[in-house]
């Protein structure tokens, strides 16, 4: 079996990792398309689109003929996303030999691999005691474990992932890559340390206590990259943002790294500027630059500097963390610190490479539903008076992030915001302006907690597209979440709902849903509390590919 990385628009995303990955398997009868879900949001752009869905399709997507198949019982609240691997030999347990895998990991610190079909666990590992409520913090839950979804190299067979455990001297982090057959640790685990110096030449030290690792987990370059916030903004004389990273092969740190806030004084003694993203995933552009964004610092408003503190900035670091390369500001960054209105609420998306003068793109969202649509390789810096950038567009309060894909009729590429209650979808023009244009939008979901919620798209190459979105639950009596499907090819403004149903709970409504539904081969995988549900064709039939 090989692994073959495909693009965004079935070309063009070549030299980014962590693609999603199509596996080959041929007999003399008939040949199978397999696709692995590797890392957060299908790809390193945080495109979340799959466009190798040969079995579901907006004809089959329905009540009668597509629902719940599966629900296996997990130790406790899942954060992170499902990741997917075809083809795995299981080398432990009573369960030995090839698998299709989908991964989870779970606050309680364990790792599950279980069959991807039927949903037998193969193996399981707990990494170590999770931290109750840190600082005092709940709305992650009553425990911290295994926040930020993991990320996979099939190449070597390793899942990479951060577990936070109580230790006898104290909470700490903990890097693993570990084996997809057997859940071993394949080298030694590190721990997560780091020291950065402040602009007084003191020296600050990462402090696993004040620190909480949500942003979904980057293989690119070699390397594992993860970003840091805070519990609450708990803390906030004590916790800063970080960014990290460590060797693939070896776990050793990298050299350098990013404190997004170096200021040594503050009118507060505030100083935060997070990585958070609701669990979005760190991106990577064409050269491996990293980009992210930051949520809020002193409630003062005067810290902004673009230089020292970057604050509720989209910023774009080296692939070595030894530099800020670039970096776009809202010019409302005072009032955004001092209303909690983060920008850093959501994540920043890449999109594929487009055609005509501005080839490289990227959007993002945050708190106050402003979706900036920006040229990557010039994001637009600081203005106090305007935003330098291609368009600003409203999507509604937005602790989401964007999706992506192509349309089958046009050609064109079309964005997917989530902000508020409705799924938008967004033309991509590129002459005679580079602009997003709208195209049709959701009905309006049943959703809670913050504005809000995740996508992914399905599709076969550029046809039959699906957009599934995840709702939060409505209350914490009301604690259900619900998957729902919809076609954006169904013409006119509003989209045809496909499908809608109960996918699961969420009972810590203090903290955000941010699960988002995983396509892969035929079936739809959600993780909420202490559940796997796995979604697909009632009665399916095999579809041989050509």
């Amino acid at each position: 079996m090989t692994p073959l990385r495909l693009d965004a628009q079935v070309r063009g995303l070549a030299g980014i990792a962590c693609l999603v990955s199509v596996l080959f398997f041929t007999n003399a009868v008939t040949a199978y398309t397999q696709t692995a879900v590797t890392t957060y949001h299908n790809d390193n752009f945080r495109t979340g689109w799959n466009s190798t869905e040969t079995v579901l399709t907006p004809a089959n997507v329905n009540p009668s003929k597509f629902g719940l198949l599966v629900t296996v019982t997990l130790d406790e609240q899942v954060d992170a996303h499902p990741l997917v691997v075809p083809g795995v030999t299981i080398t432990a347990g009573s369960n030995q030999g090839k698998h299709d895998v989908v991964y989870v990991v779970t606050e309680n610190d364990t790792v599950y691999a279980i069959d991807a079909k039927v949903g037998t666990v193969l193996l399981s590992q707990n990494l170590g005691k999770p931290v109750a409520k840190p600082l005092g913090c709940g709305n992650n839950g009553p425990n911290v474990g295994i926040t930020s979804t993991p990320v996979i190299d099939t190449t070597s067979g390793t899942l990479y992932l951060i577990a936070y455990t109580q230790d006898s001297t104290g909470p700490a982090y903990r890097l693993h890559a570990m084996d997809l057959g057997s859940l071993a640790d394949k080298v030694t685990p590190q721990v997560v340390t780091g020291s950065h110096t402040l602009d007084d030449g003191t020296s600050f030290v990462f402090n696993a206590a004040y620190q909480r690792q949500r942003p979904s987990l980057l293989l690119a370059n070699g390397n594992v990259y993860a970003g840091f916030g805070s519990f609450c903004d708990f803390a906030a004389n004590n916790s800063r943002g970080w960014l990290l990273g460590w060797s693939a092969a070896s776990l050793a740190p990298l050299s350098a790294n990013q404190i997004l806030d170096t200021q040594a004084t503050s009118p507060h003694a505030y100083f935060l500027t997070p990585i958070w993203m609701s669990g979005y995933g760190l991106a990577a552009d064409d050269s491996g630059n990293i980009l992210f964004v930051t949520g809020n610092s002193d409630y003062d408003g005067t810290t902004y500097d673009g230089v020292s503190n970057l604050q509720e900035s989209v910023v774009k670091v080296s692939p070595d963390l030894t530099t800020v390369v670039d970096l776009f500001t809202p010019s409302n960054v005072a009032s955004l610190d001092q209303t909690d209105a983060d920008f850093g609420s959501g994540g920043v998306m890449v999109l594929p490479d487009q055609p005509g003068s501005t080839p490289h793109l990227a959007v993002a969202a945050g708190k106050v539903g402003s979706m900036f649509f920006m040229n990557e390789d010039k994001l637009g810096g600081f203005s106090t008076t305007k935003n330098n950038v291609l368009g600003t567009y409203s999507i509604g309060n937005c602790w989401c992030g964007e999706s992506y894909f192509v349309d089958p009729n046009d050609g064109l590429a079309r964005v997917v915001s989530s902000g508020g209650n409705r799924v938008k979808v967004w033309k991509l023009l590129t002459s005679p302006t580079t602009k997003l244009m709208g195209a049709t939008q959701s009905p309006a979901i049943s959703t809670g907690q913050n504005g809000g919620f995740f996508t992914s798209v399905s599709s076969n190459g550029k046809a039959n597209p699906i957009i599934w979105a995840l709702s939060r639950p409505l209350s914490g009596r009301t604690n259900g979440i619900t998957l729902y499907a919809f076609n954006p090819e169904s013409g006119g403004t509003t989209m045809t709902a496909l499908f809608h149903g109960s996918a699961g709970t969420w009972p810590n409504f203090g903290g955000d849903s941010n699960q988002v539904p995983i396509v892969a081969n035929g079936k739809v995988y959600i993780a909420s509390n202490k559940q796997l549900q796995i979604f697909g064709l009632k009665h399916p039939t095999k579809v041989r590919s050509k």
